[in-house]
């Protein structure tokens, strides 16, 4: 992918977004919502996979068939929110291998604290697409893309529902290799770090634990 962030504008997309904000969704609905708009996200993060050709028969005759090449792509959940990606995903690509990073943010520094790391086999021969809702400061998802790196991924692409230019420029200063796709650049960071207008709290609408 050649642009740092890309901003899917898609009708379906931006419909399922306007809804996912809406206070008024109910739980139920924000998480269909979710791992709806997610394979709608994927379409867009996986283009340009590297693609080869297969020798297959086809009721009327043989063909080279166009086919996914190289080792299966690793899709890593941040957290707990990446989750509601991960799951959409994961319908639309079921043999990706799946990997998970386990970071919350400390209300008072904004700064991640790491409690998990758990991630597929020869991730520097892997497409590694990070996901999580919401990039607002940047800074859990630049200690995931360390890690991903410290694992050894050399391709990753992030992919999130909504982003802050707060959090778009901190990820562009430390991993300026990192593709982001996300489905809105919103107006920014409130006093308490959450993205403005954005949806609330992801996990906690996906989850009903607020």
């Amino acid at each position: 992918m050649k642009d740092h962030l890309t901003v899917v504008k898609h009708p379906l997309v931006q419909h399922k977004l306007t809804l996912m904000r809406d206070v008024e969704t109910p739980t139920a609905v924000f998480r269909q919502l979710l791992r709806e708009i997610s394979q709608l996200l994927a379409y867009e993060v996986t283009r340009e996979l590297p693609m080869t050709t297969k020798r297959i028969t086809t009721p009327l005759k043989s063909m080279d068939s166009p086919t996914l090449e190289g080792r299966k792509l690793a899709l890593v959940s941040i957290l707990r929110a990446g989750n509601g990606l991960l799951d959409g995903m994961l319908e639309l690509i079921p043999s990706a291998r799946v990997g998970f990073v386990g970071l919350y943010r400390d209300e008072e520094t904004l700064q991640p604290v790491q409690y998990y790391f758990k991630v597929p086999t020869e991730l520097d021969e892997r497409l590694v697409i990070a996901v999580d809702p919401m990039l607002a400061t940047g800074n859990s998802s630049v200690a995931a893309i360390d890690l991903l790196k410290g694992a050894g991924a050399k391709d990753i692409r992030f992919l999130c529902l909504l982003a802050a230019p707060e959090g778009v420029a901190r990820m562009k200063e430390a991993h300026p290799d990192v593709p982001i796709v996300t489905a809105a650049l919103d107006e920014g960071l409130n006093e308490l770090g959450y993205i403005v207008p954005g949806l609330g709290d992801a996990g906690d609408r996906m989850f009903g634990t607020k």
